[in-house]
């Protein structure tokens, strides 16, 4: 299966609390184009976990906005995690990542994962460069620019996985099936 992480759109610089910072028209532009990129792998479900902060809800929108068909299919709803903040613990994340595909499998026995299926964590940095090294048992943490999602090959019986690629609003026209 695959995990995809994906950076906010680029956020305004406000003199309001983080926490509250709106995207901008560029992190709109940004997240459509990254909804476009995602429907374009005709994922079979997708599971997405979205941080609480304004400028990730408003980003998870934008991609579920840009991807219809999918969410009708898979009943797509996201769901708020306050692990996943820019502050949060990489590994109790991926603790929490394990047990909920743990989950999927104890509720149906006949549910196979494939690179068809994935999951989607929206956030923000540093958290998405430490939750990226953390499930690829790696030091090498990626800088993200806004609105990039990284592409993990996730081996849910060794519990970690392989990063595969990097895909951001500026070079998403360049990549088809290639990590598929």
């Amino acid at each position: 299966m695959h995990i995809f992480i994906m950076r906010h759109g680029e956020a305004a610089n406000t003199d309001t609390e983080d926490s509250v910072r709106p995207l901008t028209k560029v992190g709109i532009i940004e997240t459509t184009k990254m909804g476009a990129w995602l429907a374009h792998r005709k994922l079979s479900q997708v599971k997405v976990f979205v941080s609480p902060y304004l400028r990730a809800q408003q980003t998870c929108a934008n991609v579920i906005e840009a991807i219809p068909e999918m969410a009708i299919n898979s009943g797509l709803m996201p769901e708020t995690l306050n692990l996943i903040t820019p502050s949060g613990n990489p590994q109790q994340v991926h603790d929490f990542i394990d047990g909920f595909i743990k989950d999927i499998g104890s509720f149906n026995k006949e549910t196979t994962l494939d690179k068809k299926q994935g999951v989607l964590f929206v956030s923000h940095m540093p958290f998405v460069s430490y939750f990226v090294a953390e499930l690829t048992n790696s030091s090498n943490m990626p800088l993200f620019a806004t609105g990039t999602i990284a592409i993990i090959d996730y081996d849910i019986e060794k519990m970690h996985g392989e990063l595969v690629g990097m895909v951001s609003p500026e070079n998403a026209e360049l990549y088809s099936e290639e990590f598929f």
